[in-house]
């Protein structure tokens, strides 16, 4: 319901290959760190998004959205559903091209916000999963 094969396609084939990824540090017990090194073996160019800004998987860590100095093209969101919209309406708001929510996280205001502004979306889906079946 919240991602159809088409749009899940288009994000991870079309719509670029620099991925922000909110949530994601060095605790490599988290789920984002294990996604992570799923889309930089598929090709994506992860960027860290967490208050601590720590590198990860080799790649710079940046305190939010904002502080990144380059475009991002999907925003991939690894925070619990009350704090994803406001990750998705700064997605909007620094330009990129796609919101990816992370299997739970599930914000229906923010799916309308994102629709509403032209950007692709998918929600409570995990694209380690989805990527590999595009083959």
């Amino acid at each position: 319901m919240y991602g159809d094969t088409g749009t899940i396609r288009k994000i991870l084939t079309e719509l670029g290959d620099t991925w922000a990824i909110v949530g994601l540090s060095g605790n490599e017990q988290r789920a984002a760190h294990g996604v992570a090194e799923v889309l930089q073996r598929y090709g994506k160019r992860i960027v860290p998004v967490h208050p601590k800004a720590e590198t990860v998987h080799g790649e710079q860590g940046y305190p939010s959205l904002a502080a990144i100095p380059f475009p991002v093209d999907v925003v991939d969101v690894f925070v619990n559903s009350e704090q994803a919209g406001g990750i998705a309406d700064e997605a909007v708001a620094v330009g990129a091209k796609a919101v990816w929510f992370q299997l739970g996280v599930i914000d229906e205001g923010a799916w309308d916000r994102v629709q509403d502004s032209g950007l692709a979306m998918v929600m409570d889906r995990c694209p380690a999963i989805e990527i590999p079946r595009l083959r």
